[in-house]
C-alpha cells in the first residue's frame, strides 16, 4: 500500500508528497515531464528492497506507474509476462508486473487482476495518462478538475496544497452527510473535487486535458446455482473463501488480525490459522468496559477472547480513550465529515500494530455487504407482504409507532423500519439508508439562503441509478447492490483505509476477493437469509471453523454507543459548534431546527443521535478544511 498524487498544469505551494507521507513512509519520490507531475509514497510490502521503489520506469522508458496496492494474483500473471513475452524483471513487486502488463496488453490487463487498487500510467508515447480505480473501492482516488487544472491524489486534502485551488463548498454533497451520514457516490465537499467511482478507467491527456471513462471488469454470471444443494454450495463457499484469503496472506513483512469476535473477523483468522497452522498469529481487539444495552450495543471482548482461546492465536486488546478529543483529527484523516466513531477503534488499534512492527492487517470488511448480514436485510424480507396491507392500515401502524419513545433500541428500530412505509418500493429500499425522518428533511437544516442553491436537489439521485440497473431482481439483490455500491465503499472502505494508512498499515479484506464476491452472486438468495438467519450459508461454513455460540451470537456494530456519548462526551463540542448565535453567522444552516433536534434528541423524543454527530462533523470538517469556524 502507499499513497500516490499527480496533476496536470498544477502548480503546488508545497511538496504534495508531505500531504499523504503518512501513507508510504518507507521511500517518497516524483516523475516530472513537462505539465506532469507524478508522485509516490511507499509503504513497502512485497519486494522491500529499493527495486520495489516508485514512480517505476520500463526500461524502454515509454511507460511509468504510480501505485497504491496490492495484486493477489500477480505471480501467475508475471509467469505469463515470462514464459510468453519474454519480460526479464528487476524485482519480485506486483507494480513492476502490473507495469509490464501494461505495456504488453494494454488497458486489457485489468481483465487479468485480482485485487486492491488505484493506480496511474503514463504513456510517454501518447502523452496520456491512466487512472484506474479496483472493481469494489478499496483503494481511495479523489480527482479534482477546475478550467486547465487537473490532479489527483490517494487523499482529498492533498488538494488544499494546489496554489489557486478552488475550494467552494458543495452543498448538496453537505446534504448526502446529513441524510446518509457519508456522501454515496462521486460528490465530496468540494465542489470541484470528485472520488473516482470503483470500476472506473480514466484516460487523460496532457495536451488538451481531454478525459474519456470506462468500466473495465463486468461480472460474468449465467446462472445462480439453483442446481445444488446445500452442502454442495456449503463445500464451495469454503473452497472460496480459503482462496481468498490464501492470496491475500502473500506478504514481505509481519502479517496481523482484526478479531472483533464477531462471525466475518473470526471467520477470517480461522481460516488463515487452518491454512498456516505452525504460524504464530497476531490478533487485535477493542478492549470494552461491557455492552450498553440502552445503545443496543453486546460486550464483544468475551467473544474474542473466547475465538483466541479456541484456535490458539495471541489477542493483543487495545483499551479506547479520549475519543472525543481526537475527533477533529480522525475527521481530518477521514478526508470526509463521516458520521461514526468505529473509525477511531480502526485507527488505535492499528497505531498498536505498528508499533509491533506490523505492516499488513487483515479484517472482516465487506462479509456483511456480499453475504447479507445487516439488520436492514432482515426487515426487507417483509417487503413482499406490505401489497397485501391496505395503505390506510400503514398508516395507522406508521404513526403509533411513531408516537412512542425513541430511548429503547428496538423502538429506533421500529421507527426506521416503518418510517417509508406506504412510499414506493425504490424508496422504501433507499430509506433504510437514511438517517433523517424522511427523504427531504434535510432541507429544514438548512438556511432560507443555502436552500435557494440546493431546491431541486435529491440525495436519493445515485440510488435511483443504482436501482433502475437492477430492478429485475429480487429485493435482497437490489439492496445488496446497494450496499456494495455506496455504504460499503463510502462507508466502511474508506475509513478502513484512512485509518490503517495514517498508521501506515496495509488493511486487506478477503471477503471482497473478486472470486469470492462472484460466488456470493450466485447463490440464491435463501442461502443468504433462511428462517430470519442472515448469512446462513456463510454461518454454515462457520461451523466448521468456530464454536456455535460465536456464530450465532447476537450482532453488534464496530463502533461507540454514540448515543450515550451524544448527551456527556460531545456537550462541550456542541455547545461550541452548534450555538444559535453560531449557527446564526455561518449562515448554512437553520439554528432553529437544530435547537430542536437538539431538545427532541436530549429528551428521548426522537433517535437524532447520529445526525447531530453528523453536523458535528460537517462542522469540525469545514473548521479544518475550510477555516469556517
Amino acid at each position: 500500500m502507499c499513497g500516490i498524487i499527480g496533476s496536470i498544469n498544477v502548480t503546488w505551494k508545497d511538496d504534495p508528497l508531505d500531504t499523504i507521507k503518512h501513507r508510504g513512509p518507507d521511500h517518497q519520490s516524483k516523475f516530472l515531464f513537462e505539465n506532469l507531475y507524478l508522485g509516490h509514497t511507499r509503504l513497502s510490502i512485497q519486494d522491500v528492497s529499493s527495486n520495489g521503489n516508485q514512480p517505476m520506469i520500463t526500461d524502454d522508458g515509454n511507460f511509468v506507474i504510480i501505485f497504491n496496492g496490492e495484486i493477489f494474483n500477480h505471480q501467475e500473471i508475471r509467469f505469463d509476462l515470462e514464459t510468453n513475452h519474454g519480460i526479464s524483471f528487476n524485482s519480485n513487486s506486483d507494480t513492476e508486473t502490473l507495469l509490464y502488463g501494461w505495456s504488453i496488453f494494454g488497458k486489457d490487463i485489468l481483465l487479468k487482476l485480482n485485487g486492491i487498487f488505484s493506480f496511474c500510467i503514463f504513456d510517454k508515447i501518447r502523452k496520456k495518462i491512466f487512472l484506474v480505480r479496483d472493481p469494489y473501492g478499496v483503494k481511495p482516488l479523489y480527482i479534482y478538475h477546475h478550467k486547465n487544472k487537473f490532479a489527483f491524489s490517494s487523499e482529498l486534502k492533498s488538494f488544499n496544497s494546489i496554489v489557486d485551488f478552488k475550494d467552494d463548498i458543495d452543498l448538496k454533497a453537505l446534504s448526502n452527510y446529513l441524510t446518509f451520514l457519508w456522501s454515496p457516490g462521486k460528490k465530496t465537499m468540494y465542489k470541484y473535487v470528485k472520488k473516482v467511482l470503483p470500476n472506473t478507467l480514466m484516460e487523460i491527456s496532457l495536451i488538451n486535458l481531454n478525459i474519456k471513462k470506462e468500466k473495465f471488469y463486468y461480472l460474468n454470471i449465467s446462472k445462480k446455482l439453483y442446481d445444488k444443494t446445500e452442502n454442495e454450495l456449503i463445500d464451495l463457499l469454503d473452497l472460496n473463501l480459503k482462496r481468498a484469503v490464501k492470496r491475500q496472506l502473500i506478504s514481505d513483512v509481519p502479517v496481523g488480525y482484526f478479531l472483533s469476535g464477531g462471525l466475518d473477523s473470526s471467520l477470517i483468522v480461522a481460516i488463515a490459522k487452518k491454512i498456516q497452522p505452525d504460524s504464530e498469529l497476531n490478533c487485535y481487539t477493542i478492549k470494552t468496559d461491557g455492552g450498553d444495552v440502552k445503545e443496543g450495543f453486546t460486550d464483544d471482548l468475551p467473544y474474542a477472547r473466547k475465538v483466541a482461546k479456541f484456535l490458539g492465536v495471541n489477542l493483543i486488546e487495545v483499551q479506547p480513550k479520549n475519543s472525543v478529543n481526537n475527533f477533529d483529527k480522525m475527521i481530518y484523516q477521514l478526508d470526509e465529515p463521516q458520521a461514526d466513531m468505529a473509525p477511531y477503534n480502526v485507527k488505535i488499534i492499528c497505531e498498536l500494530a505498528s508499533k509491533n512492527g506490523i505492516k499488513v492487517m487483515i479484517g472482516g470488511v465487506g462479509g456483511d455487504d456480499v453475504f447479507s448480514g445487516y439488520r436492514r436485510h432482515q426487515a426487507i424480507m417483509i417487503e413482499p407482504f406490505l401489497k397485501f396491507i391496505p395503505n390506510s392500515l400503514i398508516q395507522i401502524i406508521r404513526n403509533i409507532i411513531y408516537k412512542m419513545d425513541s430511548k429503547k433500541p428496538l423502538i429506533r428500530r421500529l421507527k426506521k423500519i416503518s418510517k417509508d412505509w406506504g412510499n414506493s418500493k425504490k424508496n422504501r429500499l433507499i430509506g433504510y439508508f437514511n438517517w433523517l425522518p424522511n427523504q427531504f428533511f434535510f432541507k429544514k437544516l438548512f438556511s432560507k439562503k443555502s436552500i435557494i442553491k440546493i431546491n431541486d436537489y435529491d440525495p436519493y439521485d445515485f440510488f435511483y441509478k443504482i436501482i433502475s440497473k437492477s430492478n429485475k431482481e429480487s429485493y435482497l439483490s437490489q439492496m445488496l447492490m446497494l450496499e456494495q455500491k455506496t455504504f460499503l465503499v463510502d462507508h466502511n472502505l474508506n475509513y478502513s483505509d484512512k485509518m490503517s494508512m495514517e498508521c501506515g498499515i496495509e488493511l486487506r479484506v478477503p471477503f471482497l476477493d473478486f472470486d469470492l464476491v462472484k460466488f456470493s452472486y450466485q447463490l440464491p438468495d435463501n442461502f443468504k437469509i433462511k428462517n430470519n438467519q442472515t448469512k446462513y450459508l456463510l454461518k454454515k461454513v462457520a461451523e466448521r471453523y468456530l464454536p456455535k455460540d460465536v456464530i450465532y451470537r447476537p450482532k453488534t456494530g464496530f463502533g461507540s454507543p454514540v448515543r450515550n456519548m451524544i448527551n456527556k462526551d460531545f456537550k462541550v463540542m456542541i455547545d461550541e459548534y452548534l450555538n444559535e448565535k453560531f449557527i446564526s453567522s455561518q449562515g448554512i444552516f437553520n439554528s432553529n431546527e437544530i435547537n430542536k433536534i437538539l431538545e427532541l434528541e436530549k429528551r428521548g423524543k426522537e433517535d437524532f443521535g447520529y445526525i447531530i454527530l453528523s453536523l458535528l462533523s460537517i462542522q469540525s470538517w469545514l473548521k479544518q478544511f475550510k477555516n469556517k469556524l
